[in-house]
């Protein structure tokens, strides 16, 4: 069970193992793009391919849906980046339901799991299988593989990289549960206070809530490191961004550079040829790949070239 190009690694890897995968189930089709042509989800495009049945259910309770499910007789089932689903059918199959999670839980609970640690400026994540019960992203942990983040990796580096661990883990985790070679450990604080081998600190826990609108605008009265970090985490989706002569501007990438004495946060400074740099509490945020309201996503020097601006500070910063 799955929808985007996340999922699309794990199945690949399920079928390279020599799973027997039954039937995929995933997001009805969307209308999408200018023409609002119905657009198939990344694992359907997938499952066709490799001619697997596909279920594409709008409602997961819906009897027929159910009924359908129970007649596959499925012995697993594996859940990736999906929706949450009800527990008539978390709890069909005889070995249950697993999940593939993108941290190291019981970090990171919740939709946003790589943007959140890329933002928080961790050094370090992972991925997490786990089996699926009443609470979002509170089963018992299967196994975990952690990995580094680097200094200046974006969420869709992170993620891209991440895929194919997740996807490796959950073979592992899959071929651990047919020879029944896996302990479950209980998440920390999950009714079970204290008694978990995974409470060897106790750091306080970091949420993955969804990203907001309100998330994405730069608060350019923030450290720089901080700004960097939030720039890093949205990118390449939704994208950090600020206004700029009362439009949008999303800032894809950038770079940071440190100043002593202070500046006035949120003004701008340029060359009109190389450089745009916004200035933060402690330094200044040099954009290096943007977009403008309208225009398309494009490097800095192709933007100055079309675009002559009058260094003046951000309206309302």
């Amino acid at each position: 069970m799955g929808t985007p190009e996340f999922a699309v690694a794990s199945l690949n890897a399920l079928v390279q193992a020599g799973c027997n995968i039954i039937a995929v189930i995933t997001a009805p089709d969307k209308p999408a793009g200018r023409g609002m042509k119905l657009t198939e989800s990344a694992v359907k495009k997938y499952a066709v391919e490799k001619q697997l049945p596909v279920l594409q259910p709008v409602k997961l309770k819906d009897p027929e849906f159910l009924e359908t499910l129970r007649r596959l007789q499925a012995d697993l089932q594996i859940v990736v980046a999906f929706r949450m689903l009800p527990e008539v059918v978390w709890n069909m199959p005889p070995m249950g339901t697993i999940n593939l999670h993108g941290s190291l839980l019981p970090q990171y609970r919740g939709a946003a799991p790589i943007n959140w640690a890329v933002i928080n400026g961790e050094k370090e994540t992972g991925v997490t299988t786990f089996k699926l019960q009443h609470e979002i992203d509170t089963g018992n942990i299967l196994l975990q593989e952690s990995f580094p983040i680097g200094d200046d990796e974006t969420t869709g580096e992170v993620h891209d990289r991440m895929k194919e661990i997740g996807a490796q883990l959950l073979v592992k985790t899959v071929e651990g549960l047919t020879r029944g070679t896996l302990t479950e450990i209980p998440q920390p604080g999950v009714g079970n206070e204290g008694h978990s081998p995974l409470t060897t600190h106790h750091s306080p826990l970091k949420h993955a809530p969804k990203i907001f609108t309100e998330t994405c605008k730069i608060d350019w009265n923030q450290s720089v490191t901080s700004i960097y970090n939030l720039i890093r985490g949205l990118s390449p989706y939704p994208a950090a961004f600020t206004y700029f002569n009362e439009k949008m501007l999303k800032i894809y990438k950038a770079k940071k550079e440190m100043y002593s004495s202070p500046k006035n946060p949120g003004s701008v400074e340029t060359d009109n040829k190389t450089y745009l740099k916004f200035a933060g509490k402690d330094g200044y945020i040099h954009v290096t790949e943007l977009q403008l309201e309208g225009k398309k996503r494009m490097t800095i020097e192709e933007f100055l070239r079309g675009y002559r601006l009058p260094p003046i500070p951000l309206k309302g910063e």
